[in-house]
């Protein structure tokens, strides 16, 4: 056996060669019966992919790149951001002992327990709808994404009604315009929709599997809002008063600890959802296998790739937030405007390369340059640049998102109007139920949005996947791959697997 052989399960445990039965055969050939128009199966002669097999009986592709080794990467910028992070522990800890002293804490606490019930209301709420919601995608995924879509052209265009009717013009003909910029899309990638929701119903079939992803995401972001607050509570005053270098530093730190958490999640989820698609027995429990090894090594041998790129979004998001505040002054307006637009597209662009480079973090172990660059080149020699580009199942999963947070919403605008005594300091009924809302909305907002961010990852881990090994995909999970395979030839004909 060839000894450069690739491995493309990396956040696994290896599985006897016994199961290597499974895989028994070296090519796919082509199955026409469900496909449009009789025609040719999206595997033929010439493009069959062999598989080989490594001495743990787990499929192999000669063209896959190399499961890289138990190894850290990027170690410089894990040191990097442990070490700026116990520098800010210390500075915010500083900051609280000399600002912490003052009157009235008794007082505080009890003025604020109608909101702690409404947030236990609203997590419980936002809780069992996201759950709700997945089993609802999984059965539907087709009309879900479809009413992404409308319900995308119908915001926009209530939008430019609103703006139209209350006088302002100008931000009316914008509105009309993107809304008819909306309907072309949309005319555009109906025929999309089926590969769209395959891979939704995929992605949330892996996620199933592996509920444990959703309380991993929720604990991870739990530590992310303590680190707001505590940014907020012993940081914020230095930032308000510090000169220019030591503010943007302060807003680096919140930025990249913020994305460092939260691409955590992103690597976990690659990695878990990757060895569901080759070894599924490795991925399939709350608690698995795959899921406890996929964290591991996000939190351990790929720590410095996701610091490295969390660091780069950090920077752009704190010169754009100072650009902001910058635009307070009158004379140089425009400018910064104009800058913070500059920033804005490239935190887009870096944001995207992020997005499918840590997927092959989580699949492979590469560091974050090497995993950008190979995703990227895999996508082009394909020719599949244009199919990353759609955002069809984003724009569904902001849509249950919203959703979720305005049923929220609604039941703790009536928690709040049928007791009273929870908000009572605000005053008036209707000012009870208009802040009841707000604060169940948001944080049922908040709370979906991270199992949703969940589901995003499993689709792009998908995506990848299928670009790269449809034929493990055809041999542990045929009835996904046959409709996968069936609605690629309607959604992109011109193009190969």
């Amino acid at each position: 056996m060839n000894s450069e052989y690739s491995i493309p399960i990396v956040q696994g445990t290896p599985v006897p060669a016994s199961e290597s039965q499974q895989y028994n055969r070296t090519s796919y050939g082509p199955t026409t019966a469900n496909l449009p128009n009789n025609s040719e199966g999206v595997f033929n002669d010439q493009e069959a992919t062999a598989i080989n097999f490594n001495h743990y009986g787990q499929p192999q592709q000669q063209h896959q790149q190399h499961q890289q080794p138990n190894q850290f990467k990027d170690v410089i910028w894990a040191v990097a951001f442990v070490l700026h992070l116990g520098a800010m522990l210390f500075v915010i800890s500083m900051n609280i002992a000399n600002g912490g002293d003052g009157d009235g804490g008794d007082a505080a606490v009890g003025s604020y327990t109608g909101f702690y019930i409404l947030i236990a209301i609203a997590v419980v709420v936002s809780g069992g709808l996201s759950s709700a919601s997945i089993a609802l995608m999984m059965k539907y995924p087709t009309e879900m994404v479809k009413a992404g879509l409308v319900s995308s052209a119908f915001f926009v265009g209530a939008m430019a009604l609103m703006s139209f009717f209350s006088g302002s013009i100008v931000v009316a003909l914008f509105g009309f315009f993107f809304f008819a910029i909306t309907l072309y899309y949309i005319k555009i990638v109906w025929r999309r929709i089926p590969f769209a929701a395959i891979n939704l119903k995929t992605a949330l079939r892996a996620v199933k599997s592996n509920m444990g992803l959703g309380v991993i995401a929720y604990l991870i972001m739990t530590v992310a809002f303590g680190w707001t607050g505590l940014w907020l509570l012993g940081a914020a005053g230095s930032y308000a008063t510090a000169n220019m270098g030591i503010g943007f530093l302060l807003l680096v730190s919140y930025y990249w600890t913020y994305q460092v958490l939260c691409n955590t999640i992103h690597v976990t989820t690659a990695g878990t959802v990757g060895t569901w698609w080759f070894v599924p027995g490795e991925a399939n429990g709350c608690w698995s296998t795959a899921l406890r090894d996929s964290f591991c090594r996000a939190s351990t041998y790929s720590f410095g790739s996701i610091c490295l790129g969390s660091l780069l979004v950090a920077v752009i998001q704190a010169l754009r937030m100072m650009a902001h505040q910058a635009r307070q002054n009158e004379d140089l307006q425009l400018l910064y405007c104009v800058i913070e637009c500059i920033l804005a597209c490239i935190q887009d662009i870096v944001e995207y390369f992020n997005k499918w480079a840590y997927v092959y973090v989580g699949l492979y172990g590469f560091g974050y340059i090497e995993a950008g660059r190979n995703v990227i080149q895999l996508f082009q020699q394909k020719g599949w640049s244009v199919l990353i580009t759609d955002d069809l199942n984003d724009r569904v999963l902001l849509m249950m998102s919203i959703s979720i947070g305005a049923l929220t919403g609604i039941v703790g605008m009536l928690a709040a109007i049928a007791d009273e005594s929870l908000l009572g300091d605000l005053g008036d009924q209707g000012s009870t139920a208009l802040v009841g809302f707000l604060i169940t909305f948001v944080i049922g907002l908040v709370f979906s949005s991270i199992l949703m961010s969940v589901v995003s990852s499993a689709v792009n881990t998908v995506i990848v996947c299928f670009a790269e090994s449809p034929a493990e995909f055809e041999a542990n999970h045929p009835d996904l791959s046959r409709e996968m395979r069936s609605s690629w030839m309607e959604a992109w004909p011109e193009l190969t697997i």
